[in-house]
């Protein structure tokens, strides 16, 4: 049995509540005028805080855009946790990316604005590059644990397939959504990856 996770107190909740609100209101200055073309003061005066208060939540501007990126990725290990043992490690893995996508309704229009910011601004592309990494270093051994066989007793055959897996599934994610954007969304993502996934595999 999993311990639950122990409810956070007020002051934790009023910080995520910050940082949630100043993510949105940073988000819609960038879309509105550019990511480029907005600096921190004018999202921080924006969201009602100085700049002092702005980099406690925020390390980097990248990070309003890209800041719960990380955690995306411990909540697709804890989808790939919870998959059927017996599951193909493709299909387990598709599963647990989807599972991001069944969190609350999706808004195509905006996702295309952001993923199109997000392409077109070379620190963005290249933080997101660097979160696709992080996302690498918890899902390979989550799915490493599920390949292990008693064959395998030190894991390194496991942990290999693992991270060759993981490593081709958020490549032809992000294949996916250039594709996507080119389409303007008319095809749904997930259709794209599996199309990816199959070219690779075939």
């Amino acid at each position: 049995m999993r311990n639950e996770e122990p409810t956070p107190g007020l002051r934790e909740r009023t910080r995520r509540a910050v940082h949630r609100e100043v993510a949105e209101v940073g988000m819609a200055l960038f879309l509105e005028r550019g990511f480029e073309e907005t600096t921190i003061d004018q999202v921080a005066e924006a969201a009602g805080i100085s700049r002092r208060s702005f980099f406690r939540y925020f390390a980097t501007k990248e990070d309003v855009v890209l800041g719960d990126l990380a955690d995306r990725g411990h909540r697709i290990r804890a989808a790939l946790a919870v998959r059927p043992p017996g599951e193909q490690p493709w299909e387990a893995v598709r599963a647990a990316l989807l599972a991001l996508r069944d969190e609350g309704p999706v808004d195509t229009d905006a996702e295309l604005r952001i993923t199109r910011m997000l392409h077109g601004t070379p620190s963005l592309r290249a933080r997101h590059l660097e979160k696709h990494l992080a996302w690498q270093e918890v899902l390979v051994p989550e799915l490493a644990r599920r390949l292990r066989g008693p064959d395998d007793p030190d894991g390194v055959a496991a942990d290999h397939r693992a991270a060759a897996i993981i490593a081709t599934a958020l490549a032809c994610l992000d294949v996916a959504s250039e594709t996507w954007l080119r389409l303007d969304g008319s095809v749904p993502l997930e259709q794209l990856w599996d199309e990816a996934v199959a070219a690779v595999r075939a």
